[in-house]
């Protein structure tokens, strides 16, 4: 148990959920007072004592379920293969002369019945003569699990089961529809579950581990995120936010002492003799950094860009003032798009209709935007600005006009440039980060949410005149 147990942590790890040796240890305490056969209450005996952050929650949820997955048990008279009611005539690879109309049959009676047991043994004969499952085929259990659901026709089980009911409407059809499909979904874990049992018996918990891995949400690449996992991450990005504020809050309270003040040093020498004992120092002068965003809202980048003027709309507050300018082959500021007190999204929907981003063909220009922003805006960038690009630096094979960024940079503070791709893409194709990389104070792969948090603390702990930097 032991190494089931530490196997399970590693995985975890492996996801990216942070798990101490201390918590560890707690986990393996907590099994000693635990029902081994009771896996709910196992899960969440182990969540308590390993998850901290409940965004971590779905891929814990993943990796327990293959790690403490149902052990194959002895064949007994609720895996015989034969059915209720002569359910099967014969079984092949696949299911291959099996009576799937008599074996719904008998499952839309125990659906109806709501008998879980019926339920879970029905599940195990279903995938048995349906799945198809062929030991030592590296097949994911999502393509098992269809394959069960589609021969079945598991769509139709509830308005099957409206049928035999009959006779309900408005209130109590609702109802009814609602605590079918329920049933329904219970009866699919169910198959999942046994699925998931005869791979993890064949393969080993650690391949299926991999295979079924739910990545974080902070993970989850931005420019490819489904739109469910954007909703869920437009959740956090609040949270965030505050967490970051907090923390560089935290960081700017704490910063090394000042130069040294001879003048109250040598006074408070006085009474030690003239030994300087105990020197003094300026408190220093800390300035909160301009921001200036400059933020590729082409097809391709779109959804990084969004979340990224959303994290530093956010975080306003922590830097003195903040300017943003969006594109694609044109610019206009959209500063005013984000006022107090109006949602972000109205914003968004706003900058869409009315920004001029577009000069010409609507296809990403660097050149042309660098060009109209340093004619357009020439005082937006002083000393004091600490300027980001956002964007994948893909200008459809047009004239880059590197020399208008060095002269930006040049001004700046800082030129920090966010590319959400990957970086062994760049330089690829029409790409021209070549060009712009020289003139950058850090260059950043930034795809992810947790790459953007570090991005932040970064920018407020930089110092400027740093070397040029690549990160990734």
């Amino acid at each position: 148990m032991i190494s089931l147990l530490t196997g399970f942590v590693s995985e975890l790890r492996e996801v990216g959920i942070p798990v101490s040796m201390v918590e560890s240890i707690d986990a393996a305490r907590v099994m000693q007072h635990v029902p081994l056969d009771d896996r709910e209450a196992l899960r969440h005996s182990l969540a308590a004592t390993l998850i901290k952050n409940e965004r971590h929650l779905e891929a814990f949820d993943a990796a327990f379920d293959v790690f403490f997955s149902l052990v194959p048990r002895p064949p007994g008279p609720a895996d015989d293969d034969s059915g209720p009611a002569g359910a099967v005539e014969a079984t092949g690879a696949g299911g291959v002369g099996v009576d799937v109309g008599s074996l719904v049959d008998a499952l839309v009676e125990a659906l109806a019945a709501a008998d879980t047991a019926a339920l879970r043994a029905m599940a195990r004969q279903s995938v048995s003569l349906l799945a198809g499952v062929q030991p030592g085929r590296p097949v994911g259990g999502r393509y098992y699990l269809y394959r069960v659901l589609s021969r079945l026709g598991a769509e139709t089980f509830p308005e099957r089961l409206m049928e035999q009911h009959g006779g309900a409407d408005g209130l109590e059809r609702t109802l009814l529809v609602e605590e079918y499909r329920r049933r329904v979904q219970q009866f699919e874990r169910l198959v999942e579950e046994e699925i998931r049992r005869l791979l993890v018996d064949d393969r080993g918990r650690e391949a299926v581990a991999r295979t079924t891995r739910t990545r974080l949400l902070e993970d989850i690449d931005l420019a490819h995120a489904p739109r469910a996992d954007i909703v869920r991450m437009e959740r956090i990005i609040q949270p965030l936010a505050r967490k970051l504020a907090a923390r560089l809050a935290h960081r700017r309270r704490h910063l090394k002492k000042g130069r040294l003040d001879i003048r109250r040093t040598v006074r408070r020498s006085l009474s030690t003799g003239g030994h300087l004992a105990d020197p003094q120092f300026k408190a220093p002068r800390v300035a909160k950094p301009d921001i200036v965003l400059l933020c590729d809202i082409s097809g391709s980048v779109a959804t990084f860009a969004y979340f990224t003027m959303q994290l530093m709309y956010a975080m306003a507050g922590q830097f003195s003032r903040v300017r943003s300018f969006a594109f694609v082959d044109g610019i206009d500021e959209v500063t005013d798009y984000f006022t107090p007190g109006v949602d972000f999204h109205d914003a968004i929907v706003r900058m869409g209709r009315e920004a001029d981003v577009v000069h010409f063909d609507g296809h990403s220009d660097y050149g042309n935007v660098l060009e109209q922003f340093t004619d357009r805006f020439p005082d937006a960038v002083t000393s004091r600005t600490s300027v980001i690009v956002t964007g994948d630096a893909r200008s459809n094979y047009r004239p880059s006009r590197a020399e208008l960024l060095a002269g930006i940079a040049k001004t700046a503070r800082g030129l920090y440039w966010l590319n959400p791709e990957s970086a062994r893409f760049w330089d690829t194709g029409d790409s021209v980060m070549r060009d712009y990389a020289p003139s950058c104070t850090g260059l950043f792969e930034v795809r992810t949410l947790r790459q953007l948090e570090a991005f932040v603390e970064e920018l407020a702990a930089a110092a400027p005149g740093r070397a040029p930097a690549i990160k990734v």
